[in-house]
């Protein structure tokens, strides 16, 4: 039986991330990883938008507050080293009508109390940033909000932990916890001396095993984008809407890529189990039983309004309609320029289903047998690194207790 000081299962960003702060942290110890697909770009890690966000959206007293600013910098620092391509295009914030700048003064506070650097700009010098933008009387730039390739990132991530020593055990699936300290795979049976759950999708099935998640499942999201055919450079910067602060979701952007081409999205379409990528594709009735009847009870109460949420969204999957909510953000958006949907990826977003919320920021449960990442969502990528040292510490506190 494989045995391991410490057992990370989940083989994302997070996970790997984790894994690399553990090894850092106990010297001394074996950190295995268990990740269920061949490779560990198959689901969010590789899936995501591939921006670096700067931090200004989450209030001071939050984790993801906390950790963007940083994990923006390191992660910056990190493709610098590692040659790993890198767009300091930044990001425009605009406002449909006068009634989005009370909400922009809001994220000008919390960049300020953030630490975040956020211009104020005009209409006029938002044109100079970018020609093709459309804001109502003033925007706020972002300068170090700045997109990647989010594989690449990873795989440069994960190759440097093998490096470090830590076993990665792909294709190896987590089924269940038995006697003792003993995880049950399906390659046969681990003996885990501590084990850290990040395992995104699945993160509160198998928190429950543990005894934790009790008030928390995940809901989860479709996210689509339609790609642009336009050549690389239509767009110099990012373009996002003023959000709905009272939801994590960012509403549709034009996002420029790390090649400087651009793509509208995402959506927020509620899914019908949790890796509903494509049609039919891992088709789980289980699964589809349980969201429908957690959906049903979000339409009749929840504190976010679900039911417009999901009307809204539902709509998303009509390209003409994308491309109407991206046209308020910048000119000559057409549908002949926008015709190939990409990648679909899922967001876990976390629900606590005992007050019917959304849960905005990162949500962590443990004890001295384990820890598990419950809500590590956007900017989850961004925020990576010190949040696995946020993690580490944890671990650290309740083995000392």
């Amino acid at each position: 039986m494989p045995t391991s000081d410490f057992l990370v299962i989940g083989g994302g960003i997070i996970g790997v991330s984790i894994a690399r702060e553990l090894q850092r942290c106990f010297t001394d110890s074996s950190v295995t990883v268990l990740e269920k697909e061949a490779t560990s770009d198959r689901h969010a890690s590789g899936r995501n938008s591939g921006v670096l966000h700067a931090g200004f959206y989450y209030t001071p007293d939050s984790l993801k507050a906390q950790f963007t600013k940083t994990g923006n910098a390191l992660l910056t620092a990190y493709c610098e080293a590692k040659h790993l391509p890198l767009n300091r295009c930044g990001k425009l914030v605009v406002a449909k009508d006068v009634h989005d700048h009370a909400a922009m003064d809001i994220l000008l506070a919390r960049g300020r109390a953030n630490a975040i650097v956020l211009e104020d700009i005009s209409e006029r010098q938002a044109k100079e940033i970018e020609p093709r933008v459309k804001t109502c009387e003033r925007a706020l730039f972002s300068p170090t909000t700045s997109t990647v390739d989010p594989v690449k990132v990873l795989h440069a991530i994960v190759d440097d932990a093998q490096r470090e020593g830590i076993t990665i055990h792909y294709q190896t699936r987590y089924e269940k916890k038995t006697e003792g300290k003993t995880i049950q795979t399906s390659h046969g049976t681990y003996d885990a001396g501590y084990v850290v759950n990040a395992a995104g999708l699945y993160a509160d099935v198998i928190a429950r095993e543990f005894g934790f998640s009790d008030r928390y499942q995940i809901l989860p999201f479709k996210g689509l984008y339609l790609y642009s055919d336009e050549p690389a450079g239509a767009f110099r910067t990012n373009i996002y809407p003023v959000p709905d602060l009272k939801n994590p979701f960012l509403g549709v952007h034009v996002t420029v890529n790390v090649e400087g081409r651009s793509k509208i999205g995402p959506t927020a379409i509620p899914a019908f189990w949790r890796e509903q990528y494509h049609g039919i594709d891992n088709f789980n009735i289980t699964e589809l039983l349980d969201l429908l009847k957690r959906q049903t009870g979000l339409l009749v109460s929840s504190n976010f309004d679900f039911t417009r949420l999901a009307f809204h969204e539902l709509r998303k999957y009509s390209r003409p309609h994308l491309i109407r909510l991206a046209s308020s953000l910048a000119h000559k958006i057409s549908i002949d320029a926008y015709t190939q949907w990409g990648r679909p990826g899922i967001r876990a977003q976390l629900i606590d289903v005992t007050q019917g919320k959304l849960e905005m920021d990162f949500v962590l449960e443990g004890d001295r047998t384990s820890m598990h990442v419950l809500n590590a969502v956007s900017p989850g990528f961004t925020c990576a690194i010190p949040f696995s040292s946020y993690v580490c510490e944890k671990i650290e506190q309740v083995l000392a207790s």
